[in-house]
């Protein structure tokens, strides 16, 4: 598979032209990658209006992934929500405000989208999730909770997979959606590469309509590679709009070190990823059932993610991810009841050896039994834009009772919100402040 983006900056970089447009550096090295940087010179094609190099890399990223249509996003996923809001809200025609029917897990973005393009959402809570990162939603919570209401939401949103990895039943929630004549949209942030199993488990391939692939997470691509998908049976105002929906949201110097990471990244999943995926997947489903055996909490089913649960094992998730730390293993997040770890085929048998070794050689201890506070659903004060918009102040949570809560109070990792924006906060929302180490809070004055 060819990479224009990519031939194109290479030739460019070794013309030593007298480079009289940005960026300021004019290719000399600072940090190394100058001469690889550049913006939208004559030839370059420009992101969201691309009829030359980067239209050719998008139409070989949209067969890779079997789209109607595909776009690079070099923000993140973060572009690819808000840009996913907007086109859901295209088509809306109803008396009432457009709502979104979401899991609680929604990353915060999903919050800001929903406050900039005035959307309100309302909420499928976890059933069986003690952790604020998970919500299980099942096709029956989805088709219950639009049948019961008299005005349908504008599209269905959920995160799979979640932090912990956990994938939910993305094909028959699919179902449930369009037989209302609702979109699905999914956060496949953390599942680029799930396409490339032997049978595909992308949410596109089950039937989303739309998803967002943070390729930085799991593929080979530089830190801000993302892709927004559009399905081939989406309905055909969502790729028409897609381009003019992204770029509303996004910077107009868009990374030109990114667009070529995402470009390279198809070929390097056109020769021998799936092979190379496929033998990472049995290696680390191999080791799951060796610390399963040894007696450790181990969660979810997601093949490239290894989310351990070890207060069973006598642990929180930071003594254990301390321990691992100490020997050179850098894990992706932990708090008081996980500890995440994300591998891919750059991780070498060698170095899964090494993350073995060091999780046996963890001696276990008495079993922690202190669970997280349970979280009431709350009541809503305001519409989220109306929080998110209002005038605020930032206190201490312990002075917070009663208060509606005007920012999402959670940082990235792992970005779930505790609570949403124009809801008041009660007891137990303190209580799970504290519990995840929150202090302060911004509050509508």
């Amino acid at each position: 598979m060819n990479t224009p983006i990519c031939d194109f900056v290479k030739k460019y970089a070794g013309s030593n032209a007298v480079r009289l447009h940005m960026p300021g550096h004019k290719g000399e090295c600072f940090v190394g990658a100058e001469p690889y940087d550049i913006t939208e010179i004559e030839g370059a094609d420009v992101l969201y209006s691309a009829d030359g190099i980067i239209a050719q890399s998008l139409d070989n990223a949209k067969s890779l992934f079997g789209t109607k249509k595909t776009l690079y996003s070099t923000e993140g996923s973060s572009l690819c929500i808000r840009a996913m809001i907007r086109l859901a809200l295209e088509r809306h025609s109803d008396a009432g405000k457009p709502w979104i029917l979401a899991a609680r897990n929604a990353h915060k973005t999903f919050l800001s989208a929903c406050a900039l393009l005035d959307v309100e959402a309302e909420w499928i809570y976890p059933q069986n999730d003690q952790s604020i990162l998970s919500c299980r939603v099942t096709a029956e919570d989805v088709e219950s909770e639009i049948s019961s209401r008299a005005q349908k939401p504008i599209a269905v949103y959920v995160t799979s997979p979640d932090y912990l990895g956990n994938v939910l039943d993305v094909e028959k929630i699919a179902r449930a959606c369009h037989k209302f004549g609702v979109i699905l949209i999914v956060d496949n942030a953390h599942g680029a590469y799930l396409n490339f199993l032997p049978q595909s488990r992308h949410p596109i391939a089950l039937g989303a309509d739309m998803c967002c692939d943070s390729a930085h997470k799991t593929l080979p691509v530089l830190t801000g590679g993302a892709y927004l998908h559009i399905s081939k049976t989406a309905p055909d105002h969502l790729s028409d709009g897609a381009e003019q929906a992204m770029a509303l949201f996004a910077s107009t110097s868009p990374s030109y070190l990114i667009l070529q990471s995402l470009d390279r990244a198809n070929a390097y999943i056109e020769n021998g990823y799936r092979e190379k995926l496929a033998l990472t997947s049995r290696r680390l489903q191999e080791l799951r059932q060796v610390l399963c055996k040894r007696g450790f909490c181990v969660l979810g089913d997601e093949p490239l993610k290894l989310a351990i649960a070890p207060k069973t094992y006598g642990y929180t998730g930071k003594e254990l991810a301390s321990h691992l730390f100490e020997q050179n293993i850098v894990c992706e997040f932990s708090d008081e009841d996980f500890c995440v770890m994300m591998f891919t085929p750059n991780i070498t048998a060698e170095q899964s050896d090494a993350v073995e070794k060091a999780l046996l050689s963890v001696e276990r201890r008495v079993e922690l039994h202190q669970a997280p506070p349970s979280l009431a659903v709350a009541k809503k004060a305001l519409s989220i834009r109306e929080a998110m918009l209002s005038p605020s102040e930032e206190i201490d949570v312990n002075e917070s009772f009663g208060r509606i809560l005007a920012s999402p109070s959670v940082s990235c990792p792992p970005a779930v919100p505790v609570l949403v924006c124009g809801e008041v906060i009660d007891e137990s929302a303190i209580k799970c402040f504290k519990y995840y180490g929150i202090e302060k809070c911004r509050v509508v004055k």
